[in-house]
């Protein structure tokens, strides 16, 4: 019997995302995985997006919700930092 490397599957980025927006402490919540992440803000507003893993190992994500508005940024381990068109940063973890 021949014994080689076993595969580890490659699992998408994502989890529980919590994020919290610097100056104003507003909150975005929510769960997904890969191409489906759905977060909610404390306004009600719904935030959708994807997450990517760069060479790095880095993941890049990206959302957008339904005004246009858009975050985007990269995480290394459980931290989040993002950044909207204004130049707010949110900062967070994922479960």
């Amino acid at each position: 019997m021949i014994y080689g490397k076993q595969r580890k599957r490659n699992r998408l980025p994502g989890g529980y995302f919590h994020l919290e927006e610097e100056k104003s402490k507003t909150r975005v919540s929510g769960y997904g995985h890969g191409d489906s992440i759905k977060l909610k803000d404390e306004y009600g507003n719904i935030w959708r997006g994807s997450a990517t893993r760069a060479d790095d190992n880095s993941i890049e994500y990206r959302f957008r919700d339904g005004r246009g508005n858009s975050l985007s940024g990269v995480s290394s381990d459980a931290v989040v930092t993002l950044r909207d068109e204004k130049g707010n940063t949110w900062k967070g973890f994922i479960d």
